[in-house]
């Protein structure tokens, strides 16, 4: 048996259903996910409830326990990640992270089995793939005015994984998948296409130019052990909780998978490219990650640079088959001008956001 089986309740995947797309933020969860939850964490039912927080690639629900919040429930929308075993090896690379000296994480929660991953099965007999951390107390940055006090924080954690990420010994089993330029902006990105977005002729030959001038960035930087490996994906503010004492917990490792390690520098700034606060963040989280690991050379602000270029694109395309509240509404509302201004700057420049 592979060690990640160890963290799994019952490993097995099915294929993907649209269930929760009625559901509304503050609506409880369908009763039989609500029941499974409760079996798989020997939770009584009178005490317990479960209302949506979301619906992006996944469900996730806030758990309370007589009132209080206890925690977040993830529902993975089969399939996506790879299946349950995904699932646990995200658990698995989350759970070695609290060694890392420094750094603050989301803490997941035990089933009655002493697993991590479970399955419920809805009225169809599909399973879904959950897992439970606590609940975080404290506000997501991305509903700050301004998080850049926050970016060399974020960028010093960045570099701290990265390093944690070369040294670790992957457990038997282990399976996360691969961020490369197919699954962002390829023919069948794993988020949707940039292209089916609503773009005028002009724009889209624009964000075109600007996508193959950092295509010939990246596909000249080679794969090898100081560039590519395990990155958490998704260091965003809407990933990032700040409590009382201004101290930072970083949530949400479903996006974690293998790519270029300064892939983390774009993925930090996705959706806000195009805020005029941008910059700062760039130029905080570039401070943060140098204090660790030392200055950037040119060629590789170069490429993250060219990262970043992909990365908006990439989440345009996620803007054309997710739900718009699953972004703020200054975001949801300028995603295509904001691409569009982001690749005329970056052919520009495409050094822009750090200068």
């Amino acid at each position: 048996m592979s060690e990640v089986a160890h963290v799994l309740d019952e490993p097995q995947q099915a294929v993907s259903l649209n269930t929760f797309s009625e559901l509304s933020k503050g609506d409880p969860a369908p009763f039989w996910l609500f029941s499974g939850v409760c079996a798989i964490w020997g939770l009584e039912k009178a005490q317990t409830t479960l209302d949506l927080i979301t619906v992006s690639e996944n469900a996730t629900f806030l758990l309370k326990i007589n009132g209080e919040n206890e925690g977040v429930v993830r529902v993975s929308q089969p399939g996506y990640v790879g299946g349950p075993d995904a699932v646990a090896s995200e658990i698995l690379w989350l759970n070695a992270l609290h060694d890392v000296d420094g750094v603050s994480l989301i803490n997941p929660v035990p089933t009655i089995r002493g697993t991590f991953v479970g399955t419920v099965r809805d009225r169809n007999e599909v399973g879904w793939t959950v897992i439970s951390t606590k609940f975080v107390q404290g506000t997501v940055l991305e509903d700050l005015d301004n998080p850049a006090p926050y970016y060399t924080t974020i960028g010093s954690w960045a570099a701290k994984f990265h390093d944690h990420s070369r040294h670790w010994k992957q457990p038997r089993g282990f399976r996360r998948f691969n961020w490369d330029i197919s699954n962002m902006v390829g023919p069948s990105p794993r988020w949707g296409r940039w292209e089916d977005a609503d773009l005028s002729e002009g724009e889209h030959d624009v964000c075109e130019q600007a996508l193959w001038k950092a295509m010939d960035v990246v596909m000249k930087t080679p794969r090898n052990p100081e560039t590519w490996g395990l990155i958490h994906a998704d260091l965003r503010p809407s990933n990032i909780i700040r409590d009382s004492d201004g101290a930072l917990t970083v949530i949400d490792f479903d996006d974690a998978g293998y790519s270029w390690y300064l892939y983390d520098y774009a993925s930090s700034l996705s959706f806000i490219e195009h805020m005029p606060y941008a910059p700062s963040l760039a130029q905080s989280w570039v401070s943060g990650y140098e204090s660790v690991a030392g200055p950037f050379d040119g060629q590789q602000k170069e490429v993250m640079s060219a990262l970043s270029m992909i990365r908006r694109l990439q989440m345009l395309g996620w803007t054309t088959n997710h739900r718009e509240d699953a972004l703020p509404k200054e975001l949801a509302t300028t995603q295509v001008s904001g691409t569009v201004e982001c690749a005329h700057r970056y052919l520009e420049d495409s050094q822009w956001l750090l200068r």
